[in-house]
């Protein structure tokens, strides 16, 4: 794989790289998040609905979500370092065409190009940051790029926010051209002579398209059953019948195809499956509060789309210090211990919003956040690192990429269930408080205000509450939840002696 036969890079070659490839997966984990709080401006400057304007998000998930599991064979094809050069440029001049769109059909046809090429960018950054490491610092290494997973995902509603607020919302995307000139012009440059062997198979046509069939209708279920209620629509039933049937074929024809698109083979791996498994669940309700939270502080608390990034950006902090100390932990710390401490710390995230009421001040919410980032890292690095340990160097890529592709899809299951759950949840604790209020009551109008408007006033403070213990009920199921994720990592082997460093 990546690096074979070439020597770890030194001084400043290796800051330069580290730097180059962590930004590459900065920027794409970035565009998934990026646009959602700008989407309702893009929509209303098109002249489309908010309904219509989400495909501007399903779009650029089912694109890369596509592409991500395919790296492997990808970079098997046409070289890692290749690979990645050439889908830096193309995330780059697909992010301008983005930025150009004049009509949300062009908008849409970019983002599902720009996820394309954007994908492989995420496991690959991770593999070739790895190759360029000595092999006793690998760890620092994935410890770097996993910063940048759980950082990029806080910046992005943040920069939407700020940048749909003050400026044109093309410059949501235009800001990849002077990261995407960096990050590929630097990578070509120091990566260039330490491509990795090529080799000249054919093609899984039939694997490659119910791949595509599957992921399609996966994330059109999820990403409108919300909005569709559900099952109660023929359309969600559908997509789910097509990817259950599509995800049925693609097993069976996967494993029996002589080279395939994807290889399932990693999935004889304990220590992969194990963590892989863990990943998805911790990340799916790590991904799922990253939504609510901005959502509550805006719907709710009436903040701005740029106040509410500002106040989950503080988990940044601590995810910046821990995750280098990770790295040097993993190497002398059972990683199994490492990862339900960082499962517990997010059970204290949680369990502190839990507590919240309809007062909460911005340094409540910020210090919950804050204590967030300290978990964070500690499983995803370790996670990430203990799945690949196990694994040959020539399956390393197939098993990140695959890894990445059920923790993307994990997001998206995430975020749409803990949307969901929110709301039914506020419909049932609005109809509760409702039920318990005596309709004999009178309402005073306060002196100064309309005749009728104490009703309204009421009716406001009824829903305001409603939300607030919607809000806590779903934190405290997840304080729940992720104690209980915590012990499915001791499944996992423990790796004799030190953990197996990966090498590429």
């Amino acid at each position: 794989m990546s690096g074979a036969g070439h020597p770890p890079l030194s001084g400043a070659k290796l800051v330069l790289a580290a730097a180059a490839l962590s930004f590459g997966n900065f920027m794409v984990v970035l565009d998934t998040t990026i646009a959602n709080v700008a989407m309702p401006t893009i929509s209303g400057d098109l002249g489309v609905s908010t309904t219509e304007g989400t495909w501007i998000i399903t779009a650029y998930a089912v694109a890369e979500a596509i592409t991500v599991p395919l790296t492997g064979w990808l970079a098997r094809r046409f070289g890692e370092v290749r690979l990645f050069s050439v889908c830096v440029v193309a995330f780059v001049i697909t992010s301008i065409l983005c930025g150009l769109s004049g009509s949300l059909e062009m908008l849409v046809l970019f983002r599902i190009l720009q996820g394309f090429v954007g994908g492989p960018l995420i496991p690959l950054s991770a593999t070739l940051l790895m190759s360029v490491f000595p092999k006793e610092k690998s760890n620092v290494a994935l410890a770097i790029w996993g910063l940048t997973t759980v950082v990029a995902p806080i910046f992005g509603p943040i920069l939407g926010g700020y940048i749909s607020d003050n400026y044109f919302w093309g410059w949501i995307f235009y800001i990849n051209i002077p990261f995407g000139a960096a990050v590929g012009g630097v990578t070509w440059w120091l990566m260039r002579t330490r491509e990795t062997p090529i080799e000249r198979k054919g093609i899984d046509v039939v694997g490659l398209l119910l791949l595509v069939v599957f992921v399609s209708a996966f994330q059109l279920m999820i990403d409108k059953g919300r909005e569709l209620d559900w099952f109660s629509s023929s359309f969600i039933v559908g997509s789910a019948i097509v990817a259950f049937i599509s995800l049925v074929a693609l097993i069976i024809w996967e494993l029996t195809d002589e080279d395939p698109v994807l290889d399932f083979s990693v999935f004889r791996s304990r220590n992969w499956l194990v963590s892989t498994v863990s990943l998805g669940l911790m990340f799916g309700l790590f991904f799922g509060n990253i939504v609510l939270t901005p959502l509550w502080l805006q719907q709710m608390m009436g903040y701005t789309a740029t106040w509410a990034g500002l106040a989950t950006a503080p988990m940044g902090i601590l995810a910046v210090i821990t995750a280098p100390i990770v790295g040097r932990l993993m190497t002398k710390i059972d990683p199994r211990l490492i990862v339900s401490y960082g499962m517990a710390v997010l059970a204290v995230s949680f369990y502190m919003r839990a507590q919240f009421t309809a007062q909460a001040d911005y340094m409540s919410v910020a210090i919950a956040m804050f204590v967030l980032g300290a978990g964070v890292p500690a499983c995803l690095v370790t996670l990430t690192s203990l799945a690949v340990s196990d694994l040959p160097p020539e399956k390393v890529a197939s098993g990140s990429g695959l890894q990445n592709f059920i923790r993307i899809m994990a997001m998206a299951v995430g975020a749409s269930l803990t949307s969901t759950y929110w709301e039914h949840a506020t419909k049932e604790s609005r109809a509760d408080l409702v039920s318990i209020i005596d309709p004999t009551t009178v309402l005073t109008t306060p002196s100064g205000l309309p005749d009728g408007s104490g009703l309204a006033m009421f009716s406001r403070m009824v829903d305001m509450q409603a939300v607030m213990l919607a809000t806590n009920n779903f934190y405290a199921m997840a304080t729940g939840l992720i104690l209980i994720f915590a012990g499915v990592i001791w499944l996992a082997k423990r790796p004799k002696g030190p953990m197996k460093q990966v090498s590429h």
